[in-house]
């Protein structure tokens, strides 16, 4: 994320620092029996929201109670502050962040989420939080914790048993009467028809929500055979599965090489405030908004904040439209060049993607999942349990409706006059489109994915170039050796000084009609031995 929004990006992306591996199959440690579950209450867990830009629940942990944000783009659990009862590992991690590092000392705590109770869980004790860009306590929380596949924690690397799985991890491990899933629903602020909280839960469905389970299950893929051990909730979307505001697909091509033709690999991150799409598709959404300015300081795109526009994604055969209200954010307050009040735009030109290698074209983050209720089930990213739990894998439910969403921006950002058909809020023509600069760092992370992402093809098409010109280099060195024996034997032989016609005779006869006889010459072949040449002979039987 950029310096200019609150908000802590969650997605790691110094992958030289952090190498995680991923295995769909199942690899069984050392289970912690330490995991007990509440005898009464629900598994579900209000989340608090400030200004659209985190999402945060409470976890108890050594006794304190803490607020954290809520991140599906990774695995570990850090907190702020002091712990009590804590037990200190003797280890150290830093974990990299858009916006900051947390780095600090590894410890275990008895810990309580969502009605569960976990002993002896790791986390990161962090003292420090002056690199970040933003003062988190006084955004409201104190810590993260990370609710990815097991795989991408960096604690559990540090740490030797099962006590530094990811918290998720160590509840799923234990609760082996119950499917090991979890779902999330974000409210939208200022919108007087979103819920007036949001809620996780694990392992069960919110009530008013659980046609979820009738919703295609979208496999989750793995990541680029390059870059495996950095493995996300990504899906597939569909071919041409981004709808843009002029209602028609925007067609983008995947720079994830194992992508299928026409589709975009997605990944949902409830760390982002904003999602990040391939810049052409930014461009499509807002290029051509009346207005519209790209501000490359922020790089960030800006639009009036009465323009609607209404966009839409495709996963699974279904559609899923975005609120009005998350395409355009009036949060950030920032001005236009000429000093106007704007919106920004929430899908932005990412970048990321091409420094991880072209792991994936789109980060989905609380822009889009406000408009969807979630299920991330974890299949067999669990490690700890011995059975195969199938495929992880996304549902996602959709909760926008197109109608209301657009009376809900009529009255909150036109103060209930629909203005949306005036010229002025008109799409301009698609060969007026405003395209935003590429900066040279983006082509640079362009031009390196481009060459690592296909090392390879690469690799291989450079091996057979090799292999061909060796083979090329052996061919004419055994030419060249052939000829010279061919000369070194032509030199050893005598002078031929035997006078010879042309051609030597076989001598035929033919019976003529005067009755004498005539002598024919045909053609016959030279025998050597040695250096002695006799001509060869053949006599045809004398007809009458």
């Amino acid at each position: 994320m950029r310096s200019f929004l609150p908000v802590l990006s969650l997605l790691l992306l110094e992958l030289d620092a952090h190498v995680r591996a991923l295995s769909f199959d199942v690899h069984v440690r050392e289970r912690a029996n330490t995991l007990t579950r509440r005898a009464t209450g629900s598994h579900t867990v209000p989340i608090a929201n400030t200004h659209n830009s985190e999402y945060i629940a409470n976890i108890t942990l050594g006794g304190r109670e803490i607020p954290v944000l809520l991140d599906t783009g990774s695995s570990d659990l850090w907190v702020t502050g002091s712990v009590t009862n804590a037990k200190d590992l003797g280890k150290s991690v830093s974990l990299s962040y858009a916006v900051g590092k947390a780095a600090g000392d590894v410890y275990t705590a008895d810990l309580q989420f969502a009605n569960y109770t976990v002993q002896d869980q790791a986390f990161l004790l962090v003292q420090d939080t002056s690199s970040f860009s933003v003062d988190i306590k006084a955004q409201g929380y104190e810590g993260l914790i990370g609710l990815g596949p097991n795989t991408g924690s960096v604690i559990r690397d540090e740490v030797d048993d099962a006590t530094g799985d990811s918290v998720l991890d160590r509840i799923f491990s234990q609760n082996t009467t119950s499917s090991n899933y979890l779902t999330i629903l974000l409210d939208r602020e200022g919108d007087p028809a979103s819920p007036a909280t949001g809620q996780l839960t694990i392992s069960e469905l919110l009530p008013q929500y659980t046609n979820i389970s009738s919703m295609p299950k979208l496999p989750v893929t793995k990541v680029h055979k390059l870059t495996d051990e950095d493995q996300h909730w990504q899906v597939l979307t569909d071919v041409n599965g981004v709808i843009g505001p002029d209602g028609q697909p925007i067609q983008i091509d995947s720079i994830v090489p194992s992508a299928p033709d026409g589709q975009l690999v997605a990944v949902f991150d409830s760390g982002f405030t904003l999602p990040q799409v391939p810049r052409a598709m930014a461009d499509a959404i807002y290029g051509r908004v009346q207005g519209a300015e790209y501000n490359s300081a922020s790089e960030v795109w800006t639009i009036p904040c009465d323009q609607y526009l209404n966009i839409s994604f495709k996963f699974g055969g279904m559609e899923y439209p975005i609120h009005p209200l998350d395409v355009s954010s009036s949060d950030f307050n920032m001005v236009d060049s000429t000093g106007n009040t704007v919106c920004v735009g929430t899908f932005q030109p990412i970048t990321s993607a091409f420094s991880l290698l072209g792991e994936y074209d789109i980060i989905l983050g609380m822009a889009f999942m406000r408009n969807t209720y979630t299920l991330l089930d974890y299949g067999n990213f669990m490690e700890n349990v011995a059975n195969d739990r199938g495929d992880p894998f996304l549902q996602l439910l959709p909760v926008t409706d197109v109608a209301a969403a657009r009376q809900d921006f009529i009255k909150v950002r036109l103060n209930g006059d629909d203005t949306t058909g005036d010229s002025s809020h008109a799409l301009l023509p698609a060969d007026q489109m405003q395209h935003s600069p590429i900066s040279e760092a983006e082509k640079k992370k362009q031009y390196e994915e481009m060459i690592l992402s296909r090392w390879p093809y690469i690799f291989i098409g450079c091996l057979g170039f090799v292999i061909i010109v060796a083979g090329l280099i052996i061919w004419r060195c055994c030419v060249h050796r052939r000829k010279k024996r061919e000369a070194a034997a032509a030199s050893m032989r005598l002078p031929d000084t035997t006078p010879r016609s042309p051609n030597p005779h076989q001598i035929s006869f033919k019976n003529l009609e005067n009755g004498d006889m005539e002598m024919r010459e045909s053609k016959g072949y030279d025998s050597y031995r040695g250096s002695d040449y006799r001509p060869s002979f053949a006599s045809s039987r004398t007809r009458v």
